[in-house]
């Protein structure tokens, strides 16, 4: 300390010029982005040379689309020719006099209007203006008017209007306020014949009741809730829709009304069988080793034993004997052909009963060779002989094929799988239990999500477990999972039953 002043020995810091400079430069960054305004530096050419965070972050550009860029490519023309701009600043270069008090409304993509009070002030380094400061300060809630109230109106209606989705509003009671052109193109109800009308009327029968239910919850502050039902077209035609009902309220939190917005399922519809389709093409190529396997053993059989045959010293009890084998090796070849045949080719999606119980067995007939050969031991237990459900056999042996072979994938040295079946509660309860490598915890909430694995690139595509949700959920069943990393782990299918 001398004469009461901090005295700095600068040889003890020792910086070097290059640290000094970039020390500065570090300064003035931080500087700049503290500061509460936008702010741009530009030099005589009309380039950006700096920018600070909160401009970047008004703009809604990033630093290297904003650095060595003119200001056309920065500020849309017509801002920059309503309040010329570029002679404001040419200006300040030229007279090394600021421009002060001067109000511009700008509109970066995406976000509401704002409204700024800018200055252009010079930059001189000894005498001579280096560059144009521009300073603007956010304005927007000191001087909003009613037209610019009206803009961020019309913006939201359009957004509204421009929904793939369905949006709609109605009254507690379930009378139509509003009604987007997504609505008018997926009913064929337009606005002015769907508004004032109640919603309800566009539910089919079995729904309506469910629906004043949700209303109802809904009306007494209960929070958002979901339904997919179907939804009434102008030609007298229904559509899936999955809708999220949400209350809107008022400035005392009064329920004001209801705000539905519906996804049309009918194209995801379609979407999920593509991928049935394209899981079974992949279920189907891994079985194929084991299907050839499973043939040519019968077949061998047969081509032995009909050798027998062909030599005339046999004696009758043996060519019976041998008949007798043929039979039933070519029975066994017809059941694994027809089993491939049903599980390849689906049958209308039209619900019959189904046994649950031959339906395993008849998939497991499937997978059997391909659990040999990795030394997997098969296991089944089922109360009973029949358990009936109602249901589309192809879908729900979608179902079982798909478990059976990811847990046969879980043990690729060896182990146990063991399916069991019995009825509980008037449910089928399904159980399908492997001794594989299990499922850790991070993973476990997310492996029914589609195109979600954890299998290596071409081991899998993430469909199996989705598929088999999907399927059992249109068979108003459920299913889930218990696993221990490391010891294997267990999916349960509960079905109605008949």
């Amino acid at each position: 300390m001398r004469n009461g002043k901090l005295a700095v020995d600068v040889k003890s810091v020792n910086f070097t010029p290059h640290e000094y400079s970039d020390r500065f430069e570090k300064l003035y960054a931080m500087l700049l982005d503290t500061i509460p305004s936008s702010v741009l530096l530009v030099d005589q050419n009309l380039r950006i040379v700096s920018a600070n965070r909160n401009f970047l972050e008004k703009s809604r550009l990033s630093l290297e689309d904003t650095i060595g860029q003119r200001l056309e490519r920065v500020f849309p023309d017509v801002i920059r020719e309503k309040i010329d701009l570029n002679k404001r600043i040419r200006r300040v270069f030229e007279q090394n006099e600021p421009v002060n008090g001067e109000r511009m409304t700008y509109r970066a993509p995406g976000v509401p209007i704002r409204i700024y009070y800018y200055s252009i002030l010079p930059f001189s380094w000894q005498g001579i203006v280096d560059g144009a400061i521009l300073l603007m300060d956010d304005v927007t809630e000191q001087v909003r008017l009613s037209e610019e109230v009206r803009r961020v109106e019309r913006h939201l209606a359009s957004i509204v209007e421009s929904a793939s989705d369905i949006v709609l509003s109605t009254d507690v009671q379930g009378k139509i306020l509003s009604w987007n052109s997504a609505a008018e193109r997926l009913s064929g109800y337009t606005a002015d014949e769907a508004i004032g009308r109640c919603f309800f009327d566009f539910c089919a029968n079995a729904d309506k009741k469910e629906v004043r239910d949700i209303f109802t919850a809904i009306d007494i502050h209960e929070p958002s809730q979901m339904k997919e039902c179907l939804l009434m077209t102008k030609d007298n035609n229904f559509i899936p829709v999955y809708w999220v009902f949400s209350p809107f309220r008022g400035d005392l939190n009064q329920t004001l009304g209801v705000v539905a917005v519906g996804r049309d399922l009918a194209e995801r519809r379609k979407l999920e069988m593509k991928l049935l389709q394209s899981q079974k093409l992949t279920s189907l190529g891994i079985m194929a080793g084991g299907i050839a396997h499973e043939i040519r053993n019968p077949l061998a059989i047969c081509s032995s034993t009909a050798q027998f045959l062909r030599d005339d010293n046999v004696t009758p009890a043996f060519r019976k004997e041998c008949a007798e084998k043929i039979c039933s090796s070519i029975q066994r070849i017809s059941t694994i052909i027809e089993n491939l045949l049903r599980f390849a080719h689906p049958s209308p999606n039209t619900h019959t009963n189904v046994n649950l119980v031959t339906l395993i067995k008849e998939t497991m007939t499937l997978v059997n060779y391909h659990a040999r050969i990795q030394k997997i031991e098969t296991s089944m237990d089922f109360a009973g002989d029949v358990i009936m459900v109602q249901g589309v056999a192809t879908l729900l042996q979608q179902v079982f094929m798909n478990l059976f072979l990811n847990a046969i994938n879980a043990m690729p040295d060896g182990g146990l799988l063991l399916v069991s079946a019995e009825v509980r509660d008037h449910e089928a309860h399904i159980r399908v239990c492997d001794t594989g490598c299990g499922i850790s915890q991070a993973h476990i909430d997310k492996i029914f999500d589609p195109f979600y694995t954890t299998s290596a690139i071409g081991k899998g595509a993430g469909l199996g477990l989705s598929i088999c949700y999907s399927i059992v959920k249109q068979h108003s069943g459920t299913i889930e999972v218990e696993s221990i990393e490391g010891k294997g782990s267990t999916f349960t299918v509960r079905l109605p039953i008949k």
